[in-house]
């Protein structure tokens, strides 16, 4: 699976930004896909992630500002992600995993990133 991740980039505090995740197959093929972030000199954390069923969770700080989305169709996760702070900024990844030759497969997208400041 190959994932092509875009739409970060420079906004104020408080405001909005869509990340899109483009998969290389269709989603009914994979498993769980997912947003992670790595700030400056932290390591790579969850951020939000949906199952194969369309069960979402999510970590605690974005909870109620960020919203992790599918389209089946176009074969695309989305991050919808408002009132966004400082400590928001991050590079943005976006994950999948899928069956294959009888294991479970991780794939990473590039890599957006996002920065939050006045």
């Amino acid at each position: 699976v190959q994932l092509q991740a875009s739409g970060g980039g420079l906004v104020q505090p408080g405001g909005s930004l869509r990340l899109s995740c483009a998969a290389s197959r269709s989603i009914f093929s994979i498993n769980d896909m997912a947003w992670y972030r790595q700030a400056p000199g932290k390591e790579r954390e969850l951020v939000a992630r949906v199952t194969r069923g369309g069960k979402t969770n999510y970590e605690d700080s974005v909870k109620g500002r960020f919203t992790v989305s599918r389209d089946i169709a176009k074969s695309t996760l989305y991050l919808q992600m408002n009132s966004l702070k400082p400590e928001d900024t991050a590079v943005y990844y976006c994950y999948a995993d899928a069956y294959g030759m009888g294991s479970l497969n991780s794939y990473w997208g590039q890599g957006t990133l996002v920065t939050v400041s006045s």
